[in-house]
């Protein structure tokens, strides 16, 4: 078997973000006086940002309304968010068997790695502003082994990269979604990952 190298998403695969993702829409309706239904817009995450700020804003202010939001974020969304349950176990059992873990994600590298280094997840390689093919890059570059998300998007992902894609059902994304898209396999959350982690392993090794 070739040296382990799994891939996470970030939002809502390892972190829910919601609470601090809300904070900041608040803030930028705040600043902008432009309103954002936070909560319509954190029910959704996924797509890269500039889809989101395009609901709300008009075009020649989808720009300057991104980075308005982005320099808001660290002081409004990094506290609030959590990790999301089996998260930390998930990344210990891929070290645990020597492996290596990646995130790819279409947040903003830098402020992707806030919340990885709040909630003390201990990852090998980030890479940042990457949605749907555009992660295969960065999985290719890092020779996954496989890729777990909870977007369809994150399954198209790992079909770009000729990896199995594992979704878990803790986004916007149902099963029956992930499964269409082209999931190896669905989980719960990501509590199961590590016994599955275990299986996919032990199946490599007896063929």
């Amino acid at each position: 078997m070739p040296p382990l190298t799994v891939g996470f998403d970030l939002d809502m695969t390892l972190v829910d973000s919601r609470p601090g993702i809300a904070a900041a829409f608040r803030a930028l309706t705040a600043r902008t006086g432009v309103p954002v239904d936070a909560d319509a817009a954190v029910s959704r995450l996924g797509p890269p940002l500039r889809v989101e700020i395009a609901r709300w804003f008009p075009p020649e202010q989808v720009e300057s309304a991104v980075e308005a939001y982005r320099e808001l974020y660290p002081a409004y969304a990094i506290t609030p968010s959590l990790p999301m349950p089996g998260a930390a176990a998930a990344i210990e059992a891929v070290h645990a068997h020597g492996g290596r873990v990646v995130v790819v994600t279409a947040k903003a590298g830098r402020l992707a790695r806030l919340h990885l280094d709040h909630l003390g997840l201990a990852v090998d390689e980030l890479a940042g502003d990457l949605f749907a093919e555009e992660k295969a890059t960065a999985l290719r570059a890092w020779n996954a082994t496989l890729y777990v998300g909870d977007h369809v998007a994150d399954m198209t992902a790992a079909g770009a990269a000729g990896v199995p894609g594992i979704g878990v059902a803790t986004g916007p994304c149902s099963i029956d979604e992930l499964e269409s898209a082209g999931a190896r396999a669905v989980l719960d959350d990501l509590t199961g990952f590590p016994a599955a982690l275990d299986r996919m392993i032990r199946l490599a090794f007896t063929q």
